[in-house]
This record gives structure tokens, C-alpha cells and sequence, in this order.
């Protein structure tokens, strides 16, 4: 990869097995919105525009420094996606089919607390109610940065009572995220430690937190931890592995099960006709 800067940010080239509506826009992360000029977010407390055109990824408002402080990381470029799903390819046909169509999905190394908090938003929700909540969270409670607000902290967070996030109309979920703050906030949950533990005792750690169950866990942990061992099953999920692998668990799709798992859930969600009982 080359980062050059221009006259609006940087360009990277050589970017290869990334598109950007596929990533951004599949329910890894709540932050983006895709506009005219391409996908428009925050993370880490930076707003950037991104954009693709062949193999040359665009970052408006992007310096050569954030590109290798943030977005490099943040958009997992240096893991060789075309290698893992050649190794997937090998697990099943459907799953070669799956990889193939979603060949751009890439695994956000996201800030692990935000990934967290966002998560526990996502219970019974739907991505753009979602998505309207953290936007309130964020307006009321994060800081003010260029043009926007960055993800409130935990330490933040921890000051308050769950009646203080009902600007948020977030209902039950106000009182799992407060929790979840204060657990991180007195290290009685430590999100560091939980990138290297065994991937149960890591799924455990994070389960202390009320309202956090083997879901939004394993979410957590492949979103916003990078365990990409992790296989989150929701709904969609379960009804994809009885449809398309019924002789197959979470197990058996191996160390890249978290990549899997975003292959699978793409392909099913805009291929809804293969769940149409005869």
C-alpha cells in the first residue's frame, strides 16, 4: 500500500478486498452514513469521508498520520482477507459462495468501549433505530470535535444514572449501558485483557455486565477486540446455519469463524428468497 496526500486528504493504493458499503454498512459499526460523496463517519474521535475507486481507498480530512495511526488498523488492511477466504472456501460450497459474493466485508478493529456500548444499544433493535440512538449519545454526552462528537467514555458515562440517558430513548438499555460503564470504569470488567484471554473466560469477563448475554459478547469481541475466532448468532444467523448448514456449528467454521460469520450473514440477508419454504 502507498498513502499520497491530496488537496482534500490522503489516497491510499493497492487497497484490495474492501468495499465499503459492505463494511461499514452491515452492522459492525453505527457511526457511518453513506452520502453522495461516499461514507461519512466517526471513529476515534476523527470524521472522515471515505470513498473507493478500483483499488484506491480515499480519506478525505485524513492525514498520512491518522492513515497510520487509525484507519489501517481500523479497517484491518493489513490481514489478507483473500487468503482466509480461500482457507473458508475450502469448509463448504455454500460458504465459498457466500465469501465470493461478500468479498469486500472486512472486520472494523473498532475502539473496543464503543464497540461495547453499542452493542448492548443493539438488543432487540434495528439498525437505524440504532443508529439514532448513538447519534443522541454522542450529541449529549460525547466531546465536541471537528465537525461532530466523538463516542462518549466509560469514565464519562460513570458519573451518570440511567435517568440521565432518557434524552437517549433508549428504554431498558439505559440501565445496562450505565452498568457496563461502571464495571469498566473500576476495572471490575477489564476489555484489555480481554483480547488475550481463552475466548470463554474473555466471553465470561464481559457477561458481569447486566443485560450482556453470549450475543452481545461475542459482538464485542469480534468487533471491537478483534477475536475473530468469535461467531455472534442472532436471529438471522440462527435461522442461516438450520437453512444453509444444518450439519455445521459455530465451532466448525474455525479461527476466521468471526470473517465466516460476516460472510454468511451478508449473503443471507440480501438472498432472502432462500429461506421461502416450499
Amino acid at each position: 500500500m502507498e498513502c499520497v496526500k491530496t488537496d482534500t486528504g490522503i489516497k491510499i493504493r493497492g487497497v484490495y478486498d474492501l468495499d465499503l458499503a459492505q463494511t461499514l454498512d452491515c452492522g459492525q459499526s453505527f457511526r457511518w452514513v453513506e452520502t453522495d460523496n461516499g461514507f461519512e463517519g466517526i471513529a476515534y474521535d476523527k470524521k472522515v469521508t471515505m470513498r473507493m475507486d478500483g483499488d484506491t481507498l480515499y480519506i478525505d480530512s485524513a492525514n498520512e498520520a491518522d492513515f497510520e495511526k487509525i484507519w489501517k488498523s481500523y479497517l484491518d488492511l493489513e490481514l489478507d482477507y483473500g487468503k482466509i477466504r480461500e482457507e473458508l472456501s475450502e469448509i463448504h460450497p455454500i460458504l465459498k459462495e457466500a465469501g465470493e459474493y461478500a468479498s469486500g466485508i472486512r472486520i472494523l478493529r473498532q475502539e473496543p468501549w464503543e464497540a461495547l456500548c453499542t452493542f448492548i444499544i443493539s438488543q432487540n433493535n434495528n439498525i437505524k433505530r440504532i443508529k439514532g440512538i448513538v447519534e443522541r449519545l454522542c450529541e449529549n454526552f460525547g466531546a465536541k470535535i471537528d465537525g461532530g462528537y466523538g463516542f462518549p467514555t466509560a469514565e464519562t458515562l460513570a458519573k451518570l444514572s440511567p435517568e440521565d440517558l432518557q434524552p437517549l430513548r433508549a428504554g431498558f438499555r439505559n440501565k445496562y449501558i450505565i452498568d457496563a460503564a461502571n464495571k469498566v470504569v473500576s476495572g471490575e470488567v477489564e476489555l484489555e485483557k480481554c483480547r488475550t484471554l481463552p475466548y470463554d473466560e474473555a466471553r465470561a469477563e464481559l457477561m458481569k455486565i447486566k443485560g450482556v448475554g453470549v450475543k452481545v459478547a461475542d459482538c464485542a469481541l469480534l468487533f471491537g477486540l478483534h477475536r475473530i475466532e468469535a461467531f455472534p448468532v442472532d436471529v438471522w444467523m440462527k435461522r442461516a446455519l438450520e437453512t444453509l448448514f444444518p450439519e455445521m456449528t459455530a465451532e466448525d467454521f474455525g479461527e476466521y469463524a468471526g470473517i465466516a460469520q460476516q460472510y454468511i450473514f451478508h449473503y443471507s440477508r440480501m438472498h432472502p428468497e432462500l429461506f421461502i419454504a416450499n
